[in-house]
């Protein structure tokens, strides 16, 4: 396969500096680059005196996958989302299960090539109700995944943000201001697990948090990958549950995901079933609603109950959906208390198959 030159597109986030540097301001790694230089994140560098960005327009796959996925549970469950990234990360996380795309310093792995209105356009094609920036961060994408948005938005489609949330407030406001909705890893609630296993900081995510619960109208969700013995403390996850539920309210969905050994923690064993039903039970007796597990088999545990009469509101199978206990408005059907979410009045019907798409594109 033959590489092809990769146009740098012009970015915004960034100011000189007086040695004749020039730092990123994207988010708070404010790299300081020479000329030819590149980010920790690889895919934002410093050309004829300004950031580019080398990884716009292209992709490293195209996928349609349900909702469920990414995940969000509340946010037009059962639904198809036209999902794709690019390479690189801003944070250094020692346990990423992505890590060959988001760890990938081969450009040239971004065959796939596509324009905002040509995403647009396969998104509803496809029939697709969102599209999804995910398998790697994009705020480090953040230009082509905005002006995808743009395009997204005006043929009706939804643009969904998979993302740890590290991110400088000034482009923080432009990037969430085109997405609808977002699922944001806070991985730990501990700055030592944030500086000694994702070279980043807690203080940060939090702040993202904040920010989207209090000056925007985007729907999000929580991750947090459990992993033993470095996260998984009874004490770390009350700390954990207790903060959102007093900062971010009850309502926010928390998914509690397994861990397995992958990248630069291969030693460590993966999560037991256990520790996710342990977290969760946690999580609801904190006051949050709606806490789910992930990357195992438990029905329950991936349902939605209501929080009002206990009903089952959504039964989801790994990502499929059995019942269906909304009425139209989003409320349950036996005692009428609205769920928190964003639903259509009927489900979709997706299920849970994984469609690699080829654009066709070049």
């Amino acid at each position: 396969m033959t590489s092809e030159i990769i146009t740098p597109h012009p970015t915004r986030y960034w100011h000189r500096l007086d040695d004749d540097r020039i730092q990123c301001d994207l988010c708070p790694r404010a790299c300081k680059l020479r000329e030819g230089q590149r980010g920790l994140c690889f895919v934002r560098g410093c050309e004829q005196g300004q950031i580019v960005l080398y990884s716009w327009g292209r992709s490293s796959g195209f996928c349609i996958d349900p909702i469920e996925k990414k995940p969000l549970n509340h946010f037009l469950p059962g639904t198809p989302v036209l999902s794709f990234g690019t390479a690189g990360c801003n944070l250094a996380c020692k346990f990423c299960q992505n890590w060959d795309v988001s760890k990938s310093r081969q450009m040239d792995r971004l065959m796939d090539r596509a324009t905002p209105a040509q995403l647009a356009t396969a998104a509803v094609r496809h029939g697709c109700r969102s599209v999804a920036f995910t398998y790697n961060d994009p705020v480090i994408f953040m230009e082509y995944a905005v002006d995808v948005a743009t395009a997204c938005r005006e043929q009706g489609i939804h643009s969904v943000a998979v993302s740890a949330g590290y991110i400088s407030p000034e482009p923080r406001r432009a990037f969430f201001a085109a997405m609808d909705a977002a699922n944001i890893d806070l991985k730990a609630f501990t700055q030592k697990f944030y500086r000694h296993l994702c070279g980043g900081d807690l203080d940060t995510v939090l702040d993202t948090l904040l920010y989207l619960r209090h000056d925007t109208s985007v729907w999000f969700e929580i991750t947090t990958l459990l992993i033993p013995g470095e996260n998984d403390s009874n004490a770390e996850l009350q700390q954990l549950t207790r903060w959102i539920a007093d900062n971010l309210g009850p309502d926010v969905p928390l998914h509690f995901s397994a861990f397995h050994p992958d990248w630069k923690l291969r030693d460590h064993p993966a999560t037991p079933a256990a520790t996710l039903t342990r977290a969760r039970a946690i999580g609801r007796d904190q006051g949050l609603r709606y806490v789910y597990t992930g990357n195992v088999h438990d029905p329950e545990g991936g349902s939605t109950w209501c929080h009002q009469c206990g009903a089952l509101l959504i039964e989801r199978d790994w990502y499929r959906l059995r019942h269906w206990g909304l009425d139209a408005a989003g409320r349950c059907d036996q005692c009428g208390a609205a769920a928190a979410g964003v639903f259509d009045p009927r489900p979709g019907n997706w299920g849970a198959h994984r469609q690699p798409v080829t654009l066709g594109l070049g």
